[in-house]
């Protein structure tokens, strides 16, 4: 008894399925995109802040240290009654 094949010959129906993952897989990464929220710019911003913040304290600390550190007392003084005229 003789069979015949039905349907095409040479064909590997698991290479249709595989050239079908990779087609889905290059058009899926080329429609992916990224965008950084208002928030999470901000968040970066303050990062910088702080660095600058603290490079400022240590020079304030290192002042101290030395003893060249001077008060204003007129910029204090100031100071104060704009915060007592705003804080009522």
């Amino acid at each position: 008894m003789k069979i015949h094949h039905i349907g095409p010959m040479g064909v590997n129906p698991y290479q249709r399925q595989l050239a079908k993952t990779e087609r889905l897989a290059t058009e899926k990464a080329s429609r992916d995109q990224v965008e950084i929220s208002k928030e999470a710019k901000e968040l970066q911003e303050a990062a910088s802040w702080e660095q600058a913040r603290q490079a400022k304290l240590d020079e304030l600390r290192q002042q101290i240290e030395n003893g060249t550190y001077q008060v204003d007392p007129r910029a204090v003084a100031k100071r104060m009654i704009e915060y007592y005229r705003n804080h009522r």
